[in-house]
């Protein structure tokens, strides 16, 4: 056993063009891989999914680490009021489904539907957070129970997250294993920064082992940055010590802008070098 055995192992975002360059680094560690072609209706339409999914079989031969899937997120409210418009999202969510059953994915991720005008507002309409929580059962009732019996668990990333209470709420009102929570550092360190939102390790704290999942970005509490670790103000030690903290074991994905996706490798290298994973 090496000393760093007991630091976790720094995974990626990718998209399958991308496993060919990566390919190496990802099986010889068994690290976590999130493919992110799945969340646009191009790729939806008419399963034209079925071509992406055949090539990564292809890049993912001998891999036997945890696979996930960044589910969709545009135009698809989880807390959907319409009822045709919850069935549109029902229809993506299968589809999303459909493509884990393919690639024997066993993670969905899925954007939190409270903003920033709820928190504002939750106390001034009574009973209104109540009723989110209501609409997203109603609209991801059906699918979460499929995914359970899949195995495939969604997790709900924070977005506008203002309070971890309400995040982590949400998940555990489904009491499903194929429920479970994911920090987007970049995220919640813009909500903390800009919003008045608890730092990161309160969140993290919040969720404790109902955390299996977490986009790794740096960012300046501005804006949405997708920089790579060390590049902007996060304080990565919190973090991690956090993680160690309460136990989690979530899936710790490098998340970067599509300009900086060749940054990945030196993401992760300055998290190792630091002694926060490996």
């Amino acid at each position: 056993m090496t000393e760093t055995s007991h630091l976790p192992v720094i995974g990626a975002a990718l998209l399958v063009e991308d496993l060919e360059r990566h390919h190496n680094w990802i099986i010889e560690s068994q690290r976590d891989l999130e493919l992110q072609d799945f969340d646009v209706v191009t790729v939806l339409e008419d399963n034209a999914w079925s071509p992406i999914v055949e090539k990564a079989r292809h890049y993912l031969d001998g891999y036997e680490g945890r696979l996930g899937i960044h589910g969709p997120f545009r135009d698809v409210p989880l807390a959907c009021t319409d009822p045709a418009v919850r069935r549109i999202v029902d229809h993506r969510m299968n589809q999303a489904l459909d493509i884990c059953g393919e690639l024997g994915a066993t993670a969905i991720v899925v954007h939190s539907p409270f903003t920033i005008w709820d928190y504002d507002n939750f106390d001034h309409f009574t009973g209104s957070r109540e009723r989110l929580v209501e609409r997203v059962h109603k609209t991801m009732g059906g699918v979460v129970k499929r995914a359970e019996a899949m195995g495939v668990t969604f997790v709900i990333e924070t977005i506008e997250d203002r309070d971890p209470r309400f995040w982590v709420e949400l998940a555990r009102s489904f009491n499903s294993p194929a429920m479970g929570l994911s920090i987007d550092t970049g995220h919640t360190y813009y909500c903390h920064y800009s919003h008045n939102a608890p730092p990161l390790d309160y969140f993290i704290k919040a969720a404790g082992t109902d955390l299996k999942h977490m986009h790794i970005q740096d960012a300046d509490g501005h804006a949405d940055r997708h920089w790579r670790p060390g590049k902007g103000d996060i304080n990565w030690v919190s973090v991690f010590e956090a993680l160690r903290d309460t136990g989690a074991t979530p899936r710790l994905i490098i998340e970067l802008d599509t300009p900086n996706r060749h940054e990945v490798r030196t993401g992760a290298d300055w998290l190792i070098e630091r002694g926060l994973a490996r």
